[in-house]
């Protein structure tokens, strides 16, 4: 496929090798990325994007669907058995571009315009989609995302400890009376108490959702709890810690399945993208058995004891540790947006957070942390400890140049020796490790 491009469009051929040559020689540590198996790349670019196929199988709106309509059916019937669900009471629509599709086709289903709902609050870990607001000139709310455009959100947050504070949440829902409740998020560290959700849900007549975006591969491989058992629908992405292509799936009760099928298409979408659906079924099957449940694993322990090196180092990790694949570094007034850039001149991806008492998500003094993309790679506990010296040699060079202004700190970054040392250094480790896709 490489040489058809470089024959074809060199220049579109450079950026792809470049791209190639960046994630080789990274230590990754988005937690929100991952890198795919050979099979799912393959499919993405096989012949299943030529055809079109709005509707669902059995009832499209084009012909020519007899294999596609199979290869649907197979995705839906791989992810209900991945998670254990029976066909009887639980369904799933594969058909989502992405998460923040699938979460807006959920509202659209099963909500009215200004219905009231909870997420939560994006500083304290949550997402976009899940309602929030920001503030404008005015000192009024400002929409960011079409859920806070078109359905009244109240955010919910954390207790001191940098726990989800449910007295509260209960406490105000109870005022609030939202027709939705939703749990999940993107840079939340703990597990999420599915039972007190119900409880609090129950008690006003709220539904719950469970936007499982980034712990899916945990779910799925029964190293985090079940959210099955308390929602009433749950979301998720199918890249992150599920190792997939970049899609979505929303699973509902089957009273839901028409509103929800219907919300996607024709309310929200065109066709589905059958390449995304055929690579989704060949990594929900990837998914299933030992192999994928000891990646997970290690994904935890490896999140587990790169917390435990930084605090080790003194540093402040959000609620002191993780239990997932990822957590919250307080920088302690140091630039999350610095520490970011500084990260990516050496060789280290990872993005600036907001941590609990920050007000600006633009300029946080935070940065979220991930194992599962270097954990594909084949990094164990004893590599992390490495990462953890070449985070800590990279907070202490943003540190010592903290105070510059941006464009300075950005000249710094591209004429310090130090910092060509350090990357070429970090090149070297990485390029040591398996690269999926490239490596056979």
């Amino acid at each position: 496929m490489n040489k058809c491009i470089k024959s074809l469009d060199k220049t579109l051929y450079r950026y792809l090798t470049a791209e190639q040559k960046r994630q080789r020689n990274c230590i990754e540590l988005i937690a929100s990325e991952n890198f795919t198996s050979s099979g799912v790349m393959q499919l993405l670019g096989s012949a299943l994007t030529n055809k079109y196929s709005e509707g669902l199988p059995g009832k499209r709106y084009y012909g020519g669907n007899e294999t596609i309509d199979k290869i649907e059916n197979l995705c839906k019937s791989r992810a209900l058995s991945l998670y254990g669900l029976d066909n009887t009471e639980w369904g799933v629509n594969v058909q989502p571009y992405s998460g923040s599709p699938a979460n807006f086709a959920t509202y659209t289903a099963l909500l009215n315009p200004h219905d009231r709902i909870m997420g939560l609050d994006l500083p304290c870990g949550g997402h976009l989609t899940h309602g929030f607001y920001t503030g404008d000139k005015q000192g009024g709310r400002k929409s960011i995302s079409a859920t806070s455009k078109y359905f009244e959100s109240l955010p919910y947050g954390l207790d001191s400890t940098g726990y989800i504070d449910y007295n509260e949440l209960e406490k105000m829902a109870k005022i609030y009376k939202p027709k939705m409740i939703i749990a999940g998020g993107s840079a939340y560290s703990r597990e999420w108490d599915y039972p007190r959700y119900r409880e609090i849900c129950d008690s006003i007549g709220a539904k719950l959702m469970m936007d499982m975006a980034h712990i899916s591969g945990l779910v799925a491989s029964g190293e985090a709890m079940d959210p099955f058992a308390y929602a009433d629908i749950v979301t998720t992405t199918t890249h992150k810690t599920l190792r997939g292509p970049r899609s979505g799936m929303i699973f509902y009760k089957l009273q839901d399945k028409e509103a929800i099928d219907n919300a996607v298409f024709p309310g929200l979408q065109g066709g589905p993208h059958n390449n995304n659906i055929g690579a989704l079924a060949y990594a929900l099957e990837e998914a299933h058995g030992y192999e994928f449940k000891s990646y997970i694993q290690k994904v935890k322990n490896n999140s587990k004891h790169l917390a435990m090196f930084l605090s080790d180092k003194g540093y402040d990790i959000v609620t002191g540790g993780t239990d997932n694949h990822l957590f919250l570094w307080d920088l302690n007034g140091v630039s999350g947006k610095k520490m970011e850039k500084l990260c990516d001149a050496i060789n280290i991806t990872l993005n600036k957070n907001t941590v609990p008492g920050d007000t600006s998500a633009l300029n946080p003094s935070g940065v979220r942390i991930g194992t599962p993309a270097m954990t594909t790679r084949g990094l164990d506990v004893e590599d992390f400890r490495k990462v953890a010296q070449y985070l800590d040699r990279a907070y202490r060079l943003t540190h010592d140049n903290n105070g510059m202004k941006l464009k300075e700190f950005n000249s710094y970054l591209s004429d310090a020796k130090e910092i060509q040392e350090l990357k070429d250094e970090i090149a070297d480790f990485a390029n040591t490790f398996y690269m999926p896709g490239i490596n056979h």
